[in-house]
């Protein structure tokens, strides 16, 4: 979720209601707008 606050600026009240589909389906949105690349783990 740090991840989707970082990006669009949101808080906990904004994702709170959001189910783990839409939270997920934002998580891989903030990543390609995200200007550092993913880790390599």
């Amino acid at each position: 979720m740090a991840d989707i606050a970082t990006v669009f600026g949101w808080g906990p009240r904004e994702m709170d209601p959001m189910d783990l589909e839409e939270l997920m389906r934002w998580h891989a949105q903030a990543r390609r707008r995200s200007p550092h690349p993913p880790d390599e783990d």
